[in-house]
């Protein structure tokens, strides 16, 4: 089951009370107040993990709690603190705050925590409260609430590259080519429910991560088939491949589908749309390909690939230019995303 988004409430736990407490020991003629601190409540700390690929954990568990401290003990001893409740999530989890729609942290790198809602304090015990005058005080402080909020998770799928465009346009068989990914693959629209990942090897040194994007349809931008959800995972994606189908199963018009993915990209995020994209005519083992390939080229007036899935013909030459491209972009920021 893939999850990418997930409302969960977070609850730090609470400090531990102070105590009030006395010697009373023999042999001792002088006794007084002996009651330790209370512990810290513990905080909840989230951090992303390798190998953690979905929000799944987060579908069937909507509280999350830390450890309260321990309570203070007498002879001055202190309770003990609580374990902070470490939260692990798939790297590319977006954290926003459910009720300012605030983004609180962008955990892309696995060498990043972030505390998420801090543990409560331990209160005081009656050993603080000893003055000149109160030598024997009977006062003792309360723990605090540890902090309790509201967060949205969102997966954006880390890749280099994001391979787009109609449903049924064979992207995943593309995907399943290119890489050792095994999605589903079928022969109907929206096979490809969730993105997918496969890591396509260039030669010894050089690599990159290619993420097979769910179809997108028009209206896309507006939530139309699930379209804010599949067009998110786009956005951490240095460069896109724009996948035309020759030969629609819908009878479309090719031209016209490449210009709907445009647009529908431009609609949701003008920074989104701005990314370098390589075009590519699948299918080239039909003669419908070139015919396909010319018009493409003209309207566009840039390069234009053609490949084959079936036949392996331009596979090498699109791996070359992604390749390529991404070398000319490492010096180059990929923007963070901006919330929804």
């Amino acid at each position: 089951m893939f999850v990418d988004r997930a409302e969960i409430e977070i609850e730090a736990g609470k400090g531990g009370d102070g105590c009030v407490a006395f010697r009373r020991e023999k042999y001792v003629q002088n006794g007084g107040p002996c009651g330790g601190d209370g512990g810290d409540g513990g905080s909840v700390v989230f951090r992303a993990r390798e190998g953690v690929n979905s929000l799944v954990a987060f579908g069937h568990r909507k509280h999350w709690r830390a450890e309260r401290g321990g309570r203070g003990q007498g002879s001055d001893m202190h309770g003990r603190n609580g374990e902070d409740l470490i939260v692990e999530v798939p790297p590319g989890t977006v954290m926003i705050d459910a009720s300012s729609g605030m983004i609180i942290k962008d955990l892309v790198s696995t060498t990043e925590d972030v505390v998420a809602a801090r543990g409560g304090h331990g209160g005081k015990g009656n050993t603080r409260f000893k003055t000149s005058t109160n030598q024997a005080p009977y006062e003792a402080t309360k723990g605090l609430k540890g902090e309790l909020r509201r967060v949205i998770l969102e997966l954006k799928v880390i890749a280099d590259v994001g391979l787009v465009g109609k449903p049924n346009a064979g992207k995943s068989t593309l995907l399943s080519r290119m890489s050792r990914a095994r999605p589903e693959i079928a022969d109907y629209p929206f096979t490809t429910k969730f993105p997918n990942l496969g890591r396509v090897i260039v030669d010894i040194d050089r690599s990159f991560v290619l993420a097979d994007i769910p179809g997108l349809i028009e209206g896309a931008s507006e939530g139309v088939g699930l379209g804010h959800d599949f067009l998110r995972h786009i956005m951490r994606a240095g460069i896109l491949v724009h996948l035309v189908e020759p030969l629609p199963s819908d009878s479309s018009d090719p031209l016209e589908n490449y210009r709907v993915i445009r647009k529908e990209l431009e609609t949701y995020s003008l920074e989104l749309a701005e990314r370098p994209e390589i075009i590519v005519v699948s299918k080239a083992e039909i003669p419908e390909s070139a015919e396909v390939f010319e018009q493409l080229s003209a309207e566009v007036g840039r390069e234009v690939l053609r490949i084959s899935a079936v036949t392996g013909e331009g596979l090498n030459k699109l791996i070359y230019k992604i390749s390529a491209e991404l070398e000319a972009r490492k010096a180059i920021p990929v923007p963070a995303p901006t919330a929804l």
